[in-house]
């Protein structure tokens, strides 16, 4: 039997078929509606060839199994009345079975990555085979998408490889190695990346001579109830919702539903328990969590497409210098030298600085190896590409730099000047600034082309975010180079046009700005905080105001102000100034808003004590008002909104996806929200506009940006679904 599609065909030896996917070009396998058409084909034509055949491998030609589900597919899934939804699962699932019914043993060669669906038809086969490559991964992350795997995860993982496990694989959506995967049953077998395809075709042999007589058994259980007794389930399901609703604060309704039809279908036999998983998918598409968590995917997937195409001309730099070697400049050096560029020089004016910086890059690489991601070797390599200087002496063979030093324009002018003069012509200069104009940065450089802003975010090996600044005679070859360098680091770059603050400092400010304006109103901090937690921020706007350093906040305050004198400039005595002159700096001094101690593992410890500093907020507050959680919600984002609003009108960036990513990367914005654009979406423009005229009188941040207003009058949302 033959087959040839686009994205399957089939190879037969006369006795054993094997089902390869293989899309056309250089695209990733994935399960969209074209393959699927060919799955279906090809299942109707390997039922007219059933006798001849004995046994079926599904492989893959690439060097991943199946992604999974085609995402981009999603939007118009979504848009599916209930039924309708629940009649497309129910075909997919109607191929699978097909699978699963076969009179012929079927077996998986998971040779890479396989995940979601991809995973799901492998669950479908009566064997899984797994590569002990490193690449190779499985695993059902549905649930970072706001949705539970809908193809018949839930039903067949936990019949293989127990209820807990199961819940534990979908509630977290994480991906899991050969090891893993078979400790629990989900995979059969580990077999080496070469000695895969033979490996089946050996399985297959031994059942079709009749050597593996009960290989049935798989099959049988994934069919039939689960054998759960009435103890052991209220201790399974319920002690695992318990647990799993205290992860998600009830912001992300998705791994408690996987919990729920997982219980209910175990009492079910297969085709039952599909149909309630079915339905439990098709109610989740209809949440805005599950749009926001697509739409993250999908945008990301454009930014990073996007980075790819205009980097592809630029090369992999192997010379690299950071300089500035404290904290920041470590993490620099660390995040290059753990990506393997091949040399990385780590410059400074004093020993004390180059020894804090090499501690920093020391102690990232020791928790990588605790973690056991690497091997000591791995960490000695790793640390022997560093190298640090108190002097320019190697720079004429750097290819690309990293200013880091203080944040103060004269020292970074002058660092710069310095950095021109001993580099080579084509030498790629940026600079770690936060929040001082590239603009002005260039004005005494000679080559100023070549010359750009690649902000990084602190810590710098946790925050993926890296913010690009093109200035106003930034070369396009300089950005593409800044592009490629940050995708060579393993960051998600977004090029973003010259301002203050750029993006993500020029939208976040005018946050902390309605937090100053909310304690002037007599609104208790303490409440702030709890109100916007609730709201899925990981910190309230006074616990992240301590760990930014409220005297780096206050200096930052002082550039946005120069640049948006219109509405960022603070009123007097805002409890930000008068905790600055308290010397009240937040998590690097243990007293800001909060106290800190550190505990066992060095870490630092926020501790209460309002009454200290009691007559400071006796001193920032001017009025008396009750304001429900809402209105707090509204008052703090609303100046968020608008300032994002102001960056697309400007051509700071370009798209909403942009400004979603950069907040969702650089400050955490709540995922399940899908960002301030999608958020605006969510809660509608007349409504947006309805709340800012109710709280026009606070200030000029609360003013309607003309951008919103057309949006609104066209009735445009930024986003399709």
């Amino acid at each position: 039997m033959e087959f040839q599609g686009k994205n399957l065909k089939t190879e037969f030896d006369g006795t054993f078929l094997n089902l390869i996917f293989g899309r056309e070009g250089s695209a990733p396998n994935v399960l969209g509606a074209d393959t699927l058409a060919e799955l279906e084909v090809f299942l109707s034509k390997l039922s007219e060839h059933a006798s001849k055949v004995k046994g079926l491998l599904i492989s893959s030609q690439k060097d991943h199994f199946i992604l999974g589900a085609d995402i981009t597919e999603f939007p118009h899934h979504f848009k599916r009345e209930k039924n309708e939804m629940m009649k497309w699962l129910g075909h997919v699932n109607k191929l699978f079975n097909q699978f699963e019914d076969m009179p012929i043993p079927t077996v998986s060669l998971i040779n890479g990555m396989a995940f979601g669906g991809g995973f799901e038809i492998c669950l479908a086969t009566d064997f899984r085979l797994m590569s002990t490559a490193p690449s190779a991964k499985v695993g059902l992350l549905e649930t970072k998408l706001g949705i539970i795997p809908g193809w018949g995860g839930t039903v067949r993982l936990p019949r293989l490889a127990g209820a807990d496990n199961a819940i534990e694989w979908i509630t977290s959506g994480n991906q899991y190695g050969a090891n893993e995967a078979y400790k629990i049953g989900a995979v059969d077998g580990m077999v080496a990346p070469d000695q895969l395809k033979a490996a089946g075709l050996s399985l297959l042999t031994r059942i079709h001579k009749n050597e593996l007589p009960d290989w049935e058994k798989n099959r049988k259980r994934k069919k039939a109830p689960m054998l759960l007794n009435k103890v052991e389930s209220p201790m399974v399901f319920d002690v695992s919702k318990g647990f799993v609703l205290g992860l998600t604060k009830g912001q992300y309704p998705a791994p408690i539903k996987a919990i729920e039809v997982m219980e209910a279908g175990s009492r079910k036999n297969r085709d039952e328990a599909l149909a309630i998983e079915s339905e439990g998918f098709a109610d989740l598409t209809s949440t805005k969590v599950a749009s926001s968590l697509v739409q993250i995917f999908l945008s990301d997937q454009a930014i990073k497409k996007q980075a790819k195409q205009v980097s592809e001309e630029a090369k992999n730099i192997e010379n690299f210098a950071v300089l500035g070697a404290g904290i920041m400049g470590g993490g620099i050096a660390y995040q290059a030298a753990s990506q393997k560029v091949s040399n990385v020089i780590m410059k400074d004016i004093s020993q004390s600085s180059i020894d804090t910086g090499v501690k920093e890059a020391v102690g990232l690489f020791t928790k990588l190896a605790e973690r056991g991601k690497v091997t000591p070797a791995q960490v000695a390599q790793g640390l022997q590409r560093i190298k640090t200087s108190l002097n320019y002496d190697n720079f004429s063979s750097v290819q690309y730099v990293v200013e880091a030093v203080v944040e103060k324009e004269s020292v970074k002018a002058q660092v710069l000047k310095e950095i021109e003069e001993v580099t080579g012509r084509d030498t790629v200069i940026t600079s770690n600034t936060s929040t001082i104009s590239i603009a002005k940065l260039a004005q005494n450089l000679k080559y100023p082309e070549r010359f750009c802003g690649m902000h990084f975010f602190n810590p710098v090996p946790k925050m993926p975010l890296v913010e690009i600044i093109r200035g106003p005679k930034t070369s396009e070859s300089t950005i593409n180079q800044a592009v490629k360098f940050a995708l060579q680091l393993g960051k998600t770059p977004i090029v973003v046009n010259d301002c203050p603050g750029f993006l993500v400092n020029r939208v976040l400010f005018p946050y902390f700005f309605a937090f100053n304006e909310l304690i002037a109103d007599g609104i208790e901090w303490t409440r702030i905080d709890k109100v916007m937690e609730k709201f899925g921020w990981p910190m309230g706007p006074a616990f992240l105001l301590d760990v930014v350093g409220i005297d780096t906040g206050t200096h930052a305050a002082k550039i946005m102000a120069q640049g948006f004198p219109d509405r960022m400039i603070m009123s007097a005595g805002n409890i930000i100034e008068l905790m600055f002159q308290a010397n009240r700096f937040g998590q690097k001094n243990g007293l800001g808003f909060y106290e800190y101690k550190m505990d066992a593992k060095g870490k630092p410890v926020k501790e209460l004590n309002p009454t200290i500093f009691a007559s400071m907020m006796k001193q920032a507050t001017k009025k008396t008002l009750t304001l429900t959680d809402q209105e707090i919600v509204d008052r703090m984002m609303l100046p968020m909104l608008f300032e994002a609003a102001r960056c697309l009108e400007e051509k700071i960036v370009n798209t909403a996806n942009e400004i979603d990513a950069g907040l969702l990367l650089g400050l955490g914005f709540p995922p399940f929200r899908g960002g301030i654009m999608k958020y605006c979406d969510d809660w509608g423009l007349d409504n947006v506009v309805a709340s800012a005229k109710k709280w026009e009188s606070v200030g000029a941040m609360y003013k309607v940006p003309n951008y919103l207003l057309e949006q609104q009058k066209q009735n445009k949302k930024f986003y399709q679904f």
